[in-house]
């Protein structure tokens, strides 16, 4: 049996819980947007074509900002494309994912989903088949009150009030040579600042985002940065991360371990912005905005490819890219890149899952049927349900263990607020252990411990096994009762299964 010590003190925080932290990302990618979060016709659909049924899923999980439309489905993106009356948008075919692109989804339907769905809009820029001058006519025409041509157009498409979108990502992933458009640095860097600029000159209280490594195994990482915040720095007020983990060689501790990896990647980029903050003499923080993250499903199981789409594939419409079913294994694992988001909550102000629905969903749905709560659900949702207030800088003492790509890790994976206004503390435990429960003690200094308000867990589910997962069929994994959490005064205890992770609040009140 694992064994770990967690104090805990209301003096030690990090900052405030980013309410931007629970994000997701809706990008015009398989069947993300068409027959998930949009499908005319089916029996849970509104006037508008939306499903009820996701929209409802979206609010239990909590989402507080989405990402829209893309991903590298942005890159070759006409906005236009995707406004006026429907039956004239013209149909496309989108290089990115080779596929047949209807435009029968575009901003209004996207706007008037987030409205419904109580989500943030981030909206993304196309800086690689297009610029400047395409990122300020978006400007104009969705944020503009009225009076000129592009935000007339927009009155005229049935949308009188502007749209307010504050937030706003400065293309997608432009260091990668699969992205349409790709460029060096020094090409992206100098045409996200003009672009910045332009856009400042609409509305100087915009909040834009950069575009950092597409990952951290990428070449030029580091570097990339350096040169893309030395032209912007001024001009933006994030630069992005994205990454996703998956166990396709086998090697489950080293899948567990990921959010070790995840960690170090925050840190790398945390160091390199103070690195050019400081060498430009600059007065503002630049902060971290994680806006692709997730797992991807283990080696066995067949899904259409995420990557370099077959060039032998026809062009459809909405075919299904990288659907499957994460099992209980997977979402332990994203339970403690929650928790690392968490920890580093002070510099990581955005964060994006890729994706809400099918394509790597938190969600699925069949068309013209049910839709369900993929396992990597529930820690998405207890998270953004419970962590509430201040950070907790978290001091832990666990057992260790190795994994062959990312060294050693905790065993027991933890994240904490403290929620001063409500007298509570909620703890996020995750073990990595596959076959052996953890037991855990948790200090509380400077507050007393006065009832256990929830204790729920995910594991492994009776009669399953660490491949257990949701379907259409049948959902066997979610949260349950995490019993026997002991309390007396200022301390805790508590077991944690073989293999879970899990969300504790408790109670407490000065000491």
């Amino acid at each position: 049996m694992a064994r770990a010590r967690i104090t805990l003190d209301p003096d030690f925080t990090l900052g405030p819980v980013p309410k931007r932290l629970f994000g997701s990302f809706v990008e015009h990618m398989g069947r993300c947007v068409y027959t998930g979060i949009y499908e005319p016709g089916h029996p849970e659909a509104d006037e508008h074509g939306l499903r009820r049924d996701v929209l409802e899923l979206t609010k239990e999980l909590g989402v507080t900002v989405v990402r829209y439309p893309g991903g590298n489905f942005v890159s070759g993106y006409n906005w236009e494309d995707g406004v006026g009356p429907v039956e004239q948008r013209p149909r496309r075919l989108d290089g990115a994912w080779h596929s047949l692109e209807t435009n029968q989804f575009g901003l209004h339907e996207f706007v008037e989903w987030a409205w419904l769905a109580d989500v943030e809009v981030m909206e993304a820029v196309n800086l690689g088949t297009r610029g400047v001058e395409e990122a300020r006519a978006l400007l104009e025409y969705a944020n503009h009150p009225g009076g000129t041509q592009r935000s007339d157009w927009r009155r005229s498409n049935g949308a009188e009030e502007p749209f307010d979108i504050r937030l706003w990502c400065l293309g997608n992933e432009m260091d990668g040579p699969w992205q349409i458009g790709f460029k060096t640095a020094d090409e992206y860097g100098r045409l996200a600042a003009e672009t910045a600029r332009a856009m400042r000159m609409v509305d100087p209280d915009l909040e834009l985002v950069a575009c950092g490594s597409s990952n951290l195994s990428m070449p030029t990482f580091g570097a990339w940065e350096t040169t893309v915040l030395q032209h912007t720095y001024e001009l933006v007020d994030y630069i992005s991360l994205h990454v996703y983990y998956s166990d396709q060689d086998g090697d489950v501790e080293s899948f567990l371990a990921s959010a070790v990896d995840m960690d170090r990647f925050i840190e790398g980029v945390v160091a390199t912005a103070d690195a050019v903050r400081a060498r430009g003499h600059h007065a503002k923080q630049i902060d971290l905005s994680f806006d692709e993250w997730n797992v991807t499903y283990r080696r066995d199981q067949e899904v259409e490819p995420l990557t370099e789409p077959a060039a032998t594939r026809s062009w459809d419409e909405h075919p299904p890219i990288g659907e499957g079913d994460f099992d209980v294994t997977e979402a332990v694992v994203v339970g403690t890149m929650l928790n690392s988001l968490l920890r580093h909550g002070d510099r990581v102000k955005i964060a994006n899952q890729a994706q809400l629905v099918n394509l790597l969903g938190l969600i699925r749905t069949v068309e013209g049927g049910p839709a369900w709560r993929q396992t990597i659900f529930f820690p998405f949702a207890a998270m953004a349900g419970a962590a509430r207030g201040e950070i907790l800088r978290a001091a832990v003492t666990s057992d260790r263990s190795s994994s062959a790509r990312y060294g050693e890790a905790d065993v027991v994976d933890v994240a904490a607020t403290f929620d001063q206004e409500n007298g509570s503390v909620s703890l996020f435990l995750a073990n990595r252990g596959l076959n052996d429960s953890a037991d855990v003690s948790v200090v509380l200094r400077g507050l007393r411990a006065e009832g256990v308000a929830s204790a729920r867990v995910l594991t492994v589910p009776e009669g399953g096994d660490r491949f257990s997962a949701n379907t259409a069929e049948a959902q066997p994994v979610g949260l349950v009762d995490l019993d026997g959490v002991q309390l007396e005064e200022q301390n805790l205890t508590l077991t944690l299964p073989a293999l879970s992770w899990a969300a504790v609040t408790v109670d407490v009140a000065p000491a």
